[in-house]
């Protein structure tokens, strides 16, 4: 079973002894290159983000995350002493904040109490559901994906996510925000795109690699040759994008006609 993973920014002198205290039930991966750091974020899914206080970047460790929709559910702990520090990054965003000391006395604890992970009783209700059929608004959002109308396929998705109170809502979000970025892809929005796939990583994450009929699997690996191929062009370049890069969604069973 993989750990769950606590990221650690900066190189503070208290990490190597951070990580031999959560060595039996977590991952620990520094972080210290702000370049692509929001990109590494989505796609390693923490639990948990430790922020040094004492790294001149401690700033930037916070407000990525905080302000994007792809990371902003993350919690984040910053570690610091000076005062003045602790209250600008409850302002920046920090969602705890804690002295040295006090973190590494009780690190094991602290990591537990506020750590994000996934429900098991959810994530079974999640399996169970994606062993059901499409229902008829989602058979017509994939026509509309497949077809490349990519605005359509948003309304359809969204109304089935709307209706959907259950766990496997994340299907028809996670489908609609990649429909989306390839929307933003053909009016040439760098930006925008890469914003929503990035958004959508954490919901395709989550999902089985079918789910009512749709080949999440192939959905996570198109949307990633997608990102991918984005984040090698400079946003002024958008316009060379390989658009046949844009794949329709995979079907490993036909879905039931609508009534």
């Amino acid at each position: 079973m993989t750990l769950p993973l606590v990221v650690l920014t900066g190189a503070p002198a208290w990490a190597q002894s951070v990580q031999q205290t959560l060595a039996e039930g977590w991952r620990v991966q520094p972080e210290t290159d702000p370049n692509g750091y929001l990109s590494r974020l989505a796609d390693a899914r923490p639990a948990l983000i430790v922020v040094d206080g004492a790294d001149p970047h401690w700033r930037y460790w916070i407000t990525t995350p905080k302000t994007s929709p792809a990371t902003r559910r993350i919690p984040l702990i910053l570690v610091a002493d000076a005062a003045e520090t602790r209250q600008a990054a409850l302002l920046a965003g920090a969602d705890v904040v804690l002295g040295q000391a006090e973190f590494q006395t009780r690190a094991a604890q602290i990591v537990a109490e506020y750590a994000r992970q996934l429900d098991p009783v959810l994530m079974q209700q999640l399996d169970c559901e994606c062993q059901e059929p499409l229902p008829p608004l989602a058979v017509e959002g994939v026509a509309k994906f497949n077809d490349g109308e990519y605005y359509p396929q948003h309304d359809l998705f969204e109304a089935q996510w709307v209706q959907t109170p259950t766990p496997v809502r994340d299907l028809y979000r996670a489908i609609l925000q990649v429909g989306v970025a390839y929307y933003q892809i053909e009016r040439g929005n760098h930006r925008g795109a890469l914003k929503m796939l990035l958004r959508s990583v954490q919901w395709l994450a989550i999902l089985p690699d079918v789910c009512q009929g749709v080949d999440v699997r192939q959905l996570r690996e198109d949307s990633a040759r997608v990102r991918a191929e984005l984040e090698r062009l400079a946003p002024q370049d958008i316009a060379a994008f390989d658009r046949r890069l844009l794949k329709p969604l995979r079907l490993v069973q036909p879905p039931e006609s609508p009534s």
